[in-house]
């Protein structure tokens, strides 16, 4: 220690910031040391993790591309498969609606060959019926008009084959009279 103040008091100029030569050999073996384990041992490994992670990521994103492309194809085919299946209910929508206006135009024509059938038969019925009335009111009519004649007679029209006749002609007459009264 005296030696740095004699040193000192000399007149020397010692810069405090130079480091001595054998520090800066000492450190310099030491940076090399250093730098060789690490070129040797350390940069390989952090170069081989850092090219796995490269081929990572660079995997991860081709398989990403590859499942975006068949994910797009996937929508592709959707899109087609719905876009038929909406063409293919409105076939069906379309022949469904012909089907009903089919059904119902073959409703209503049976219903009307129905009506037409029960009024027919009605009309032959009532035609039946009313034949079957004349039929009684001129029988009937024929009686009253014989006992009616028996009456104003005072005689016994007996003779059948007279009466019928006179029954005929009596109804006859009336027929026309009736025929000229409805052409009025």
């Amino acid at each position: 220690m005296n030696s740095t103040f004699l040193l000192a008091a000399e007149g020397e100029d010692i810069n405090p910031l130079i480091p001595e030569t054998y520090d800066i050999v000492w450190s310099a073996v030491v940076f090399v040391v250093i730098a060789v384990v690490f070129a040797k041992y350390v940069v390989p490994r952090l170069t081989k993790v850092l090219e796995e992670r490269s081929e990572k990521i660079e995997g991860g994103i081709a398989k990403a591309e590859a499942v975006q492309a068949e994910a797009q194809e996937t929508l592709q085919q959707y899109q087609e498969q719905l876009a038929e299946a909406r063409l293919e209910a409105a076939r069906i929508r379309e022949e469904a609606r012909n089907q009903g206006q089919q059904i119902l135009s073959q409703m209503r024509a049976d219903a009307q060959a129905e009506a037409d059938r029960i009024v027919a038969s009605g009309h032959a019925q009532l035609e039946a019926q009313r034949q079957q009335i004349v039929t009684e009111l001129r029988s009937e009519l024929g009686r009253t008009a014989v006992d009616l004649a028996e009456k104003i007679i005072g005689q016994s029209v007996a003779d059948e084959a007279k009466q019928a006749a006179s029954i005929d002609r009596f109804l006859a007459e009336l027929d026309s009279n009736d025929r000229i009264g409805a052409g009025r």
